[in-house]
């Protein structure tokens, strides 16, 4: 089972908002996750990130990979 960290579109049409997850890398994007890990907002200004680290870091030596877009998050987020 390959789990990856990336993201779940929520919010309305438009107004998207975003969830950092964990889930198998086989499940759809907007699939069940194994765990919430955060969140991205994009549309107030400046962005919010909220991320909750010490999950990721959980997950990260368990072997997840996070995607190219919760990798950017990650170095915005300055961690």
């Amino acid at each position: 089972m390959a789990m990856k960290i990336r993201l779940t579109r929520m919010g309305s049409k438009k107004r998207p908002f975003y969830r950092v997850v964990a889930l198998d890398s086989a499940v759809r994007r907007d699939g069940r996750p194994v765990e919430f890990l955060g969140h991205y907002n994009p549309m107030v200004e400046p962005n919010e990130i909220a991320l909750d680290m010490e999950k990721i870091e959980k997950w990260l030596e368990k072997g997840a990979e996070p995607s190219n877009t919760v990798r950017s998050l990650l170095k915005k987020a300055g961690k």
